[in-house]
């Protein structure tokens, strides 16, 4: 690895500028999210100079906190939930900057004092009337805060001020539901002041995929149906549902994972060159691809679609049923596991499958992309002790290590032809060292500079439910009969293993 490192050109870093002067307003500000992901990687964007030094922060909750307890708690929390030792002058730097209200987030009166709280940090501060709200609260109240911001002027952009909102997932519950909260939340706000966040779309390898895609020759030729099989896409965790059990109940594996974090994987792998890297451009033709998705009608369902839920096991450890878990039913029907085969009815896709699998307890944590391509004619190999070709694979991962690796065949040493599999093995803490991440710093950033580019516009988030719909509504209908039917530590039900079997291909194995 070393002569390859001495070996390796290193370009400088692409031009990145701090952020204008801006105000950030947490509401949910007491909960995880913003001690485990928003403040690091607010410290994480001060360090790597890209947050302006006109910048604060009020958070918001219903918690009895006063601005001052509100820095101790975040400070005791920040050592907990960051990778590296802390620069403590910059850290306090941060701190304070913090500002909190206590109030509930129905009661106008709250914003009243949300507005002279503003006016106040803006101008000690010089954040230049320029707010960023950040929705980090149950989903049911998205349109009740929009709402109460229009209501109290909090919206309104004058001389050159902006206002912009971030929206959490999950963004609806079906199709339904995103389409009514989209209706709601434009009665006050222009779409473009909308940034529905993604934080997978905040990861390295999946932000390279378009580098990879259309700033290399030598892919994007044989990036179609003439040159490759099929698609896994393959999104598991080891644990279980955690502190997380209410939430759970309601929305299963396939809402919590497949119309958002997976479609824009499949977007950005299956998309058309954009004409530039623009928002627009880029979204509109990630939109194009997911409306190509071709629905599953109620009568496939049954061949094309797998739920599961874990039942005991071991994985190290013993491990409880999803039943035995805090906050859960003990008859829950709820999936914890789900697979999905999708078709995308285009010139470029046609015939090629995409295979989704999300789900907890499974043996490894790993997030990838695995793209097989078609098996080369054999003839070639007739009177050789070559028996088998392995396809060409290409696998794009995305957590928890960053990199891509590509299998090829070689000759094996001999006097004979023999084939063996070799990998290339790219990782980017090899080649690029290791940044401190939460997946946010990114996407915080390009909503401060107005950069859309990787966040959902409000016609993918519909196209996305209306593509997994049919599937709800006949798992609502046919309650399964064989819960739990994977344990815990391996990769899903047996009946995900015959999704791929039926079409005589089986799931990539992933060492454990």
């Amino acid at each position: 690895m070393a002569a390859i490192k001495e070996a390796f050109i290193e370009f400088p870093e692409p031009f990145r500028e701090p952020a204008g002067p801006c105000l950030m307003v947490i509401f949910g500000a007491a909960g995880d999210l913003t001690k485990r992901k928003l403040v690091p990687a607010l410290y994480n964007l001060a360090k790597a100079q890209l947050l302006p030094k006109e910048f604060a922060v009020v958070g918001i909750a219903r918690n009895e906190l006063t601005t001052e307890s509100f820095r101790e708690k975040l400070k005791e929390d920040f050592a907990t939930f960051l990778s590296e030792p802390v620069d403590q002058p910059l850290l306090d730097w941060l701190i304070r900057r913090l500002y909190y209200l206590t109030g509930t987030f129905s009661d106008p009166a709250v914003y009243q004092e949300l507005g002279a709280v503003l006016t106040r940090v803006n101008k000690e501060h010089g954040t230049a009337g320029n707010y960023l709200y950040y929705l980090a609260t149950n989903p049911t109240f998205f349109s009740v805060i929009v709402s109460q911001l229009g209501d109290a002027g909090l919206i309104a952009e004058e001389n050159g001020q902006w206002r912009r909102v971030i929206i959490e997932k999950p963004f609806g519950r079906d199709l339904d539901s995103a389409r009514a909260l989209n209706r709601e939340i434009t009665k006050t706000l222009d779409e473009r002041q909308i940034y529905r966040i993604d934080h997978y779309l905040g990861k390295e390898t999946v932000q390279n995929i378009m580098v990879f895609r259309f700033g290399n020759s030598i892919f994007e030729p044989i990036w179609d149906r003439r040159y490759i099989d099929h698609v896994q896409i393959t999104v598991a965790e080891t644990v279980g549902v955690e502190q997380r059990g209410v939430y759970y109940e309601e929305a299963g594996a396939l809402r919590d994972m497949i119309p958002n974090h997976i479609f824009q994987l499949i977007a950005l792998i299956a998309m058309e060159p954009p004409i530039s890297f623009d928002a627009d451009a880029v979204r509109d033709e990630k939109a194009k691809v997911l409306r190509a998705i071709t629905p599953i009608e109620p009568e496939d369902v049954l061949t094309r679609a797998v739920r599961g839920q874990y039942g005991p096991g071991r994985n190290g450890h013993p491990m409880p049923a999803y039943k035995a878990e805090l906050h859960v039913a003990p008859n829950s029907a709820t999936e914890t596991y789900a697979a999905l085969k999708l078709l995308i009815d285009n010139w470029r896709w046609a015939d090629v499958p995409f295979y989704v699998r999300t789900g907890k307890r499974m043996s490894k944590r790993v997030t990838e992309i695995a793209i097989q391509f078609r098996r080369p004619p054999f003839q070639l190999f007739r009177k050789t002790s070559v028996d088998h070709l392995t396809p060409n694979l290409l696998v794009l991962q995305i957590q928890p290590e960053e990199g891509i690796k590509l299998r090829f065949g070689a000759k094996v040493p001999g006097p004979t032809v023999r084939m063996g599999s070799v990998n290339m093995d790219f990782r980017y803490a090899d080649y690029f060292g290791t940044t401190p991440s939460t997946g946010y710093e990114t996407l915080l950033h390009d909503c401060m500079k107005d950069d859309a580019t990787l966040f959902h516009r409000a016609d993918t988030v519909e196209v996305g439910w209306s593509v997994v719909s049919p599937v709800l509504d006949v798992w609502k209908a046919l309650p399964p009969r064989s819960f739990p039917n994977y344990e815990c530590g391996t990769w899903g039900p047996r009946e995900a293993d015959e999704l791929l079997k039926r079409d005589g291909r089986h799931w990539r194995t992933i060492e454990t």
